[in-house]
């Protein structure tokens, strides 16, 4: 699942008349670089929730025949932020584990190693797996410590949730089709309960939440010095 619903606040001007996920670096849509990975890794069936400008995503993505894949849409009057997101999507999505990528995020990391370590989620076992990277400069206090391949929501040294992650759907089962809800909550929750595992890429990540970093990756991409 690619999140896609993010009204995009912080890339205002860009965003008001382009959803986050259309803007281009390195000549092409950021969610068709997220689409093209993921299919590389194996994935031929994803779904994309999507709420400010939705319309245009569908009318500029289409089925994912382009794309070598399968897309199928989760539209959301209001977005219902990460975990309500995932929740409305859960229809689409199966019973077994999935990998969900935000839509605002760039990363290099090995997806299909990734989607192999979340295969051992259960119900009755860890109920997800988050990719951690070192802090970056907007985010020094981190989200969670990683110590032995768990997560703790206490304690230090803290890394910063790439936004990449493989879910369980029971860890969304309580939640409500059309709730509101963020994803903490119910992360910090399974983490108390030991359910939590993490996995640490040393490699490329940005949050492209900003113009300037937006340019920042546009320039990485396309080879040229910043």
């Amino acid at each position: 699942m690619i999140l896609a619903a993010g009204r995009g606040e912080r890339m205002r001007p860009l965003t008001d008349a382009c959803p986050k996920p259309l803007l281009q670096a390195g000549g092409k849509p950021l969610i068709v670089w997220h689409i093209e990975r993921l299919r590389d890794a194996g994935f031929t069936d994803i779904a994309i929730n999507h709420a400010h400008l939705g319309a245009m995503i569908e009318a500029a993505l289409g089925d994912g025949s382009a794309f070598g894949v399968r897309l199928r849409y989760s539209p959301e009057a209001e977005a219902l932020e990460t975990a309500g997101g995932i929740r409305q999507a859960l229809p689409l999505l199966g019973d077994a584990p999935f990998l969900v990528v935000n839509g605002d995020v760039f990363c290099d990391a090995d997806i299909s190693a990734l989607r192999a370590a979340g295969e051992g989620l259960a119900a009755d076992g860890d109920l997800a797996l988050l990719l951690m990277v070192p802090n970056p400069s907007h985010h020094p206090d981190g989200d969670f410590r990683l110590a032995d391949a768990r997560l703790h929501r206490d304690g230090a040294p803290r890394l910063t949730f790439s936004g990449l992650g493989v879910y369980h759907p029971d860890l969304f089962a309580a939640l409500p089709a059309g709730t509101r809800a963020p994803l903490g909550p119910l992360l910090r929750d399974a983490m108390d309960a030991g359910r939590v595992s993490g996995a640490l890429h040393a490699g490329y990540w940005l949050d492209v939440g900003t113009p300037a970093r937006l340019a920042e990756l546009d320039a990485r991409l396309r080879g040229i010095r910043t």
